[in-house]
């Protein structure tokens, strides 16, 4: 490592290479505090040349390297090797291009989600994907991870709004993976791969047409029951909101104290619905709408752009707001249809109680997409212990219901070992055959995504005995 952080030093600026103590733990873990490691060595490259140089000196020395943005994951993708090198790619970024002709802007990793629609918006156009952390997270970490945002129901998630990808392969290669390349969709395949099959150094976005109505209704109900029966009557309308949320009321009251929303008081769970669209379509579905949640105690409407951005304060604060609530907490991501969202709802409450951890629900609620809360107290002995065992216990609830373990926040380290529940062994041999493809040597963020080695995947090297597939022939070892 040493020999390899001096041949760092050659390369990039001195500022540019952390080896320091005390710093190096600035980067120990992402948004996901309850998995830590101290990096090897940080570096902070300001061009894609330089991003290539470092992993091809990765390659060189055998050392593994993890990609890092922002640092808001909240899966450990970015959790960092101890004896390897924590690529961070904060200073790159520069807005390249903005081409509303074609509806596209050229970005590069570090520029953050939210300042792509500040470049456009005054000009009637905003990118579209929009997580709670939209503020600071990067556009490299929302590739690698296929972030979504409370507007994926109706727009969808990153990767149906990126056109096109420069990346630096895991032997350090620069290529541009592009959608309309003919044959397969590896740009499809590089999206979400979680930085296994290499780093974007420059992204290719689409851009949206800002709509010429929106609507933004909070809707308070006594229980979360009468949530979801209002949540199923809408989709069952006919009616594709831009956006669906819902809270329960212990969010409500993380919410509440963290920003001071002013939810209306009482709340079992809110509602916020925001419709989108041409005006005469806003206004039928506003009145479908209205008479859908007829049964919530008190019905708020936004009247201007101020009040719309004080009823989704709360929500986009709500992952950060329950540290004001509990000392630790372990966010989760799963997927479950929407008619089983009632039956999973108990069932959690139940785990709840059953492990006494308290659970804070905060959702996608039109697609199905939870995200519990699960709050422990990490000064108190098994109390982790227990918040892991009920985590758990929820995506296996996913999985039953036939939903997924993860919707938008990937699997990274927190989850990789619950794979296996949802995909059989030559399920997980096919996925690694892909990224032995890209990375044979199993250097671009090892231990991450799948729950053990197979073939070239987390360690160097080929595993002992043939794969089935290539026994078979129906795949080829690299």
């Amino acid at each position: 490592m040493e020999t390899l952080i001096a041949a760092l030093r050659s390369l990039l600026p001195h500022d540019s290479v952390i080896t320091d103590p005390v710093r190096l733990r600035t980067y120990e873990c992402d948004g996901l505090t309850y998995h830590r490691a101290t990096p090897g060595v940080v570096v902070l490259p300001a061009t894609a040349e330089q991003v290539a140089r470092v992993v091809r000196l990765c390659n060189d020395f055998g050392v593994p390297f993890v990609a890092r943005g922002s640092g808001t994951g909240l899966s450990g993708g970015a959790l960092p090797r101890e004896d390897g090198v924590l690529i961070v790619t904060s200073k790159m970024r520069a807005i390249l291009e903005v081409d509303l002709d074609n509806r596209r802007a050229v970005v590069e990793p570090g520029v953050t989600n939210l300042a792509i629609t500040e470049a456009v918006r005054d000009r009637g156009h905003y990118y579209a994907p929009d997580p709670s952390s939209q503020q600071i997270c990067s556009i490299g970490g929302n590739v690698a991870e296929n972030s979504g945002g409370a507007h994926c129901l109706k727009y969808g998630f990153t990767v149906n709004h990126v056109e096109a990808c420069e990346i630096v392969t895991p032997d350090g290669d620069l290529v541009t993976l592009d959608r309309m390349d003919p044959g397969y969709d590896l740009l499809g395949a590089f999206v979400g791969s979680e930085g296994t099959l290499g780093i974007a150094t420059k992204i290719t976005v689409r851009l949206c047409r800002a709509p010429e109505s929106v609507t933004t209704v909070l809707a308070a109900f006594g229980s979360i029951e009468q949530g979801g029966e209002a949540v199923s009557a809408i989709i069952g309308a006919g009616i594709v909101p831009a956006a669906i949320e819902m809270m329960d009321a212990l969010a409500i009251e993380a919410a509440e104290a963290a920003v001071a929303c002013a939810y209306p008081e009482g709340a079992g769970a809110v509602l916020i619905v925001e419709l989108d669209g041409p005006a005469a379509e806003v206004e039928r579905q506003f009145a479908q709408l209205r008479e859908i949640c007829s049964g919530a105690f008190e019905l708020r409407v936004a009247a201007d752009p101020a009040e719309r951005a004080a009823i989704w304060k709360g929500r986009k604060s709500a992952f950060a707001a329950v540290g004001r609530i509990s000392p630790a907490y372990i966010v989760q991501d799963g997927v479950v249809p929407r008619t089983s969202l009632p039956g999973v709802l108990a069932a959690i409450d139940r785990l709840s109680a059953e492990h006494r951890i308290k659970v804070a629900n905060v959702f996608h609620a039109g697609d199905g997409n939870l995200h519990p809360l699960v709050l422990f107290d990490d000064a108190e002995p098994g109390a982790g212990e227990r918040a892991e065992v009920v985590s758990g216990a929820i995506l296996d609830l996913c999985i039953e219901h036939g939903g997924s373990i993860t919707g938008e926040h990937g699997v990274g380290v927190d989850k990789s070992r619950y794979m296996p529940r949802m995909f059989s062994e030559d399920d997980l041999d096919t996925m690694q055959l892909v990224r032995c493809a890209f990375d044979p040597r199993g250097l671009a963020n090892p231990g991450k995504v799948f729950p053990t080695p197979r073939l070239c995947g987390e360690v160097p090297g080929v595993r002992k005995g043939v794969h089935p597939l290539v026994e078979s022939g129906k795949a080829e070892q690299f």
